[in-house]
């Protein structure tokens, strides 16, 4: 069974340090059966102070490290080395990537990603972390290339995911990458998240709350949703929220922090990807039904994606599952 292994450090932020305990440890096949084994470690073992008023007693040091096939990493309040800068490697620390096996995948949360950083798992590589420390982050990795305007950033055997709660949209990938949609949907249903959150940290930067008057799109875009087999203009959107095409697409961009042609296609792209997933329907098929007209176009779509063609999809998911 696939073991993920979650670090505690001390100051570790409670909320976070549950995510991947919650979504990985509810994570079952169709028939109930568990997909991963999650434990929860310390460097030493020991009980860890947390960033609230309480500890948490784990029981596991890091020689767990050596059996992880997910090492997570949450975020937690970094003190100063003797220069006064943030430690975000102690030499224990360090001394404990030491034990990882090759290949083994690993994940930070939040500000985490300043711990994957020190110890050059990022170097050249693209990553995100919370907005607010993007700019610092960039200052002290310059080799790093940031995106902050993601929920998460996968680039294969690292992943890290932005601000706090993004750490459940990349704990949810992770499910659909490692089990296909279906699996991920009971996660979701059970935890009562979405499985696919929509928009990146963007949204959350400056007006993260809409005026209480503004009319907002979710409706169009719910409406979208069921229509997604057939073609759907910007001026088809605007119209059944009743705003000017200006007024929708600057509405439309502030609450899900993409344009409307960007959420569709991405809206299309995973329409499809469930089909793939799930049924035996042919490619032109998958392309009619998700509003891409030709397989052709799907293909495109998917590439740019998900690196891969329909065809490729569906048999690594067909694989895996």
């Amino acid at each position: 069974m696939h073991r993920v292994v979650v670090l505690a450090l001390e100051g570790v932020y409670p909320f976070e340090l549950s995510i991947p305990v919650r979504i990985f440890g509810t994570a079952a096949g169709p028939g109930g059966e568990p997909l991963y084994e999650v434990v929860t470690c310390s460097l030493d073992g020991r009980p860890v102070r947390t960033s609230a008023d309480f500890s948490v007693a784990v029981e596991h040091s890091a020689e767990v490290f050596a059996t992880a096939d997910t090492l997570v990493i949450p975020p937690f309040t970094c003190g100063p080395d003797e220069n006064g800068d943030r430690d975000w490697l102690p030499a224990p620390l360090a001394a404990a990537f030491g034990l990882l096996r090759p290949g083994t995948r690993i994940v930070s949360i939040c500000s985490a990603s300043y711990v994957l950083a020190a110890a050059g798992l990022l170097h050249g590589r693209p990553a995100t972390t919370h907005w607010n420390e993007a700019e610092h982050f960039q200052r002290q990795f310059p080799d790093v290339r940031v995106d902050a305007d993601v929920l998460f950033v996968d680039d294969g055997d690292v992943l890290t995911a932005a601000g706090v709660a993004a750490g459940i949209d990349l704990c949810m990938h992770l499910v659909r990458r490692d089990h296909g949609s279906e699996a991920a949907n009971r996660v979701a249903r059970r935890c009562v998240v979405p499985p696919w959150r929509e928009g990146g940290q963007a949204q959350f930067i400056e007006r993260p709350v809409p005026e209480p008057s503004a009319t907002g799109t979710a409706a169009t875009r719910a409406w979208a949703m069921e229509h997604l087999h057939r073609p759907l203009s910007l001026a088809e959107l605007a119209a059944h929220a009743g705003m000017s095409v200006r007024t929708f697409t600057r509405r439309f961009r502030h609450e899900v922090g993409t344009t409307p042609g960007q959420w569709l296609t991405r809206q299309r792209v995973e329409h499809a990807r469930r089909l793939l997933e799930s049924t035996d329907l042919g490619v032109d098929r998958v392309a009619d039904r998700a509003g891409f007209g030709t397989a052709a176009s799907l293909r495109q779509h998917m590439v740019a994606a998900v690196g891969v063609p329909p065809s490729t999809y569906r048999q690594t998911f067909r694989a895996t599952a």
